[in-house]
């Protein structure tokens, strides 16, 4: 049995964990940030989500780590076999540059220091790299979904809806990508809306046939 806290739909991690977690019961618990529960804080000081407990009581609260746990177990699509070091490399950037300047952009009143145009510059250049790599073949590393697709697929979305038109129009391959993933059966059956969790309640409990 596993248990994983969250708030909304962190795409990041429950693309993969939820599907490929295959004969498992889950506990999928959605909280608000807002009002963090103590149970959270008891599972990880970071007070950060997704927060994962395994059966063993031990807990990953890193979604990258929660992804390739998930991966480890079970990769029947062969997500994560191969370019091991050039997808770490892009997923660690998203994780380190691209999230910081998403923020930025997307909330670029908080930050009147540089101008709106600036922001969108500064997410531009990365933008930029993941557009080139899907130049030859529908997903970033070819024919076939892998592992960074899935992982970066959510903070692209979130930039995406800032300014749809444009983003559409400078970067249309990576437009076309983001069109394929949401419309997957991957994507449509894991948003799912979950009920804010009570204490008190044990959870919402997911079987994966």
């Amino acid at each position: 049995m596993y248990y994983i806290h969250l708030e909304g739909v962190p795409m990041q991690c429950v693309l993969v964990w939820l599907w490929h977690i295959v004969r498992s019961l889950t506990s999928i618990e959605k909280i608000l940030l807002r009002d963090r529960p103590q149970t959270l804080y008891d599972l990880s000081s970071k007070g950060t989500v997704p927060v994962l407990q395994l059966a063993d009581g031990s807990v990953i609260d890193e979604s990258v780590d929660i992804m390739k746990w998930a991966l480890k177990r079970n990769d029947p699509e062969h997500w994560y076999k191969e370019n091991f070091d050039h997808q770490d490399g892009l997923v660690n950037k998203n994780d380190e540059i691209f999230k910081k300047r998403l923020d930025r952009y997307k909330y670029h009143v908080r930050f009147p220091e540089r101008s709106y145009q600036d922001h969108r510059a500064d997410v531009s250049e990365i933008l930029n790299e993941y557009n080139s790599l899907l130049e030859p073949g529908p997903y970033m590393f070819g024919k076939d979904i892998c592992f960074t697709d899935i992982a970066l697929m959510p903070f692209v979305r979130q930039c995406a809806h800032v300014d749809l038109e444009w983003f559409n129009s400078s970067f249309p391959e990576l437009g076309a990508w983001l069109d394929r993933l949401k419309e997957s059966e991957l994507f449509i059956s894991i948003m799912v809306k979950y009920p804010i969790w009570n204490e008190s309640e044990s959870g919402q409990y997911v079987t994966w046939e």
